[in-house]
């Protein structure tokens, strides 16, 4: 794979959530001509010929979880991030949401976007995405950086507050009440501070630019679904469609074992020792099972440490990078 198979209409996108961390935003018509176009960043890296970044954000994300880290962690390599269906400015439906649909979204950017084999840098979901992409196209795929991703989970006592949230989105018809009731109810600032709360051991450790650009890109999606009540049900399929798949694909535990397994690409994995969503245990029992991956455990740090330790997750990144690809 060297150069993309189609040519893709793309033009630059209307929104600038990005633009204080130097990156452009764009939309392409990956999806073909009539369907809803993605959205997409390209960092401002003065790329070389080295092998290209693709960021992948995780359940709930955006192409935002990346600002932090894009530019530098690149370190002059071609970097961007897509926004998958169903979050940021991506839209999406039941259908096309699901992890197994926005991996192959994923695919389409690799090949018509990229157009060369790149490393991914994969957060939660969008690590179990880089994995399914690794493994099923092993060409598209020359090393992965993987944070915090959906994982087995080894047998051990939940986080309540978190089992109890995902217990609710499986449940037919509960779960489409509870998401509609959620998203209604919250302003954009609790919306993104509840994420916070959440991904980050230390919430103080959020940037606030980055807050600021998150209650931003929150508010238009608010905007959006009030102005539209199907665009509201979207979205709240979206949702619920990708979170369920993951689960789903995750509690296939030798099936996914398997496929990790199969991977021959350079992969470092990065667990935060604080992580409430994939618990410390789950990243030291994929470390052990695989020891051909470099596995790294933050200590006092939650779920996204690109975005709690931007400057930690970076150095790390750039020398793992620099002794495998």
């Amino acid at each position: 794979m060297t150069a993309p198979t189609r040519a893709v209409a793309t033009a630059q996108a209307p929104w600038r959530f990005a633009a204080p961390w130097g990156a452009q935003s764009y939309l392409s018509d990956l999806d073909g001509p009539g369907a809803s176009r993605v959205h997409w960043v390209e960092f401002d890296t003065s790329p070389t010929n080295e092998t290209p970044i693709v960021y992948v954000h995780g359940l709930g994300g955006s192409h935002l979880n990346w600002t932090l880290v894009g530019t530098q962690l690149a370190q002059g390599r071609r970097a961007v991030a897509l926004d998958l269906h169903g979050f940021g400015m991506t839209p999406g439906t039941r259908a096309n949401s699901t992890v197994q649909a926005n991996q192959k979204l994923l695919d389409r950017f690799i090949r018509d976007i990229v157009g060369t084999p790149v490393i991914l840098v994969g957060n939660s979901m969008g690590g179990l995405i880089s994995i399914i992409q690794a493994a099923t196209n092993p060409s598209s795929v020359r090393g992965m950086v993987l944070m915090d991703p959906a994982l087995p989970l080894p047998p051990q006592k939940p986080d309540p507050a978190v089992a109890l949230q995902f217990l609710l989105y499986t449940v037919p018809g509960l779960g489409e009440l509870y998401v509609s009731r959620m998203l209604a109810r919250r302003s954009p600032e609790q919306a993104v501070q509840q994420v916070i709360e959440l991904c980050f051991a230390d919430p103080s450790r959020a940037d606030p630019k980055l807050v600021e650009a998150s209650v931003a890109l929150v508010a238009h999606r608010v905007g959006e679904r009030q102005g539209d009540r199907k665009v509201g049900r979207a979205t709240d399929q979206a949702f619920l469609s990708a979170s369920r798949s993951l689960m789903r694909l995750v509690g296939l535990r030798r099936r996914y074992w398997d496929m990790m397994a199969s991977i021959q690409v350079p992969v470092l994995l990065i667990g935060g020792d604080a992580d409430r969503l994939v618990p410390v245990a789950a990243v030291r029992q994929a470390g052990a099972r695989l020891p051909r991956w470099d596995t790294v455990v933050l200590a006092g740090v939650g779920h996204t440490p690109q975005l709690e330790v931007p400057e930690q997750t970076t150095g790390l990144v750039r020398d793992w990078l620099s002794e495998n690809l």
